[in-house]
């Protein structure tokens, strides 16, 4: 799903954004959209595995990735996110100086591996409530030239802080430029996190 604003400038962002597990593209990309002040290019994409959400109702969700052979989730989550960087960033004139990827819960390790393995990709990542790569710290990747942006929630019951409050250093291992917030609430996207995108992309892009 994509979104577009009216006027597309120089100062246009381009956010990939990239739901949880048994979430969908029609919600990831409205919560997505609040948390900017300036209206972005935003491309929602849907994980490649669907099933029911329960076996009482025919509301349907999706995934990423596996236990069933992961490496080919993996390299196919990477195919489908550079394909839509590369096609809406040509299609709109963003540059990859000005495209984002962000990720929630499930999708946040598989955006980590990307940034860690085409470096080039994305100027910053954003995560939100999710978790490292499982080989984070011994996977032959690269050095990650995106600056990252993690929120954490305190009481996520996936990734609580006793797990989530050694992610800052961890991610610092292979990226040099690591913003981390542990915020209050669960397993959701916040609905305060503008307060803290807003500061962090004035940071790390030009005007």
């Amino acid at each position: 799903m994509l979104q577009a604003p009216d006027t597309v400038d120089s100062r246009t962002l381009l956010v990939v954004t990239l739901h949880g597990f048994g979430g969908n593209p029609e919600t990831m990309l409205r919560l997505t959209a609040r948390l900017f002040d300036r209206p972005a290019v935003i491309a929602a994409l849907q994980g490649p595995y669907q099933f029911f959400l329960g076996a009482k109702t025919q509301e349907v969700g999706y995934g990423w990735i596996t236990g069933r052979r992961p490496s080919e989730s993996i390299r196919l989550h990477q195919e489908m996110v550079c394909h839509v960087l590369e096609e809406a960033g040509r299609d709109y004139g963003i540059p990859p100086g000005r495209r984002l990827l962000a990720g929630f819960s499930q999708a946040v390790a598989l955006n980590y591996r990307l940034a860690a393995t085409r470096p080039d990709s994305v100027r910053g990542v954003i995560a939100i409530c999710g978790g490292l790569p499982g080989d984070w710290d011994a996977g032959a990747y690269q050095p990650v030239r995106a600056a990252v942006l993690h929120l954490a929630r305190r009481q996520d019951e996936y990734y609580p802080p006793r797990v989530s409050e050694g992610y800052a250093e961890r991610l610092r291992r292979r990226a040099a430029d690591v913003e981390f917030h542990l915020l209050e609430g669960g397993h959701q996207v916040p609905s305060g996190g503008r307060e803290h995108l807003e500061p962090w992309l004035r940071r790390i892009l030009p005007e």
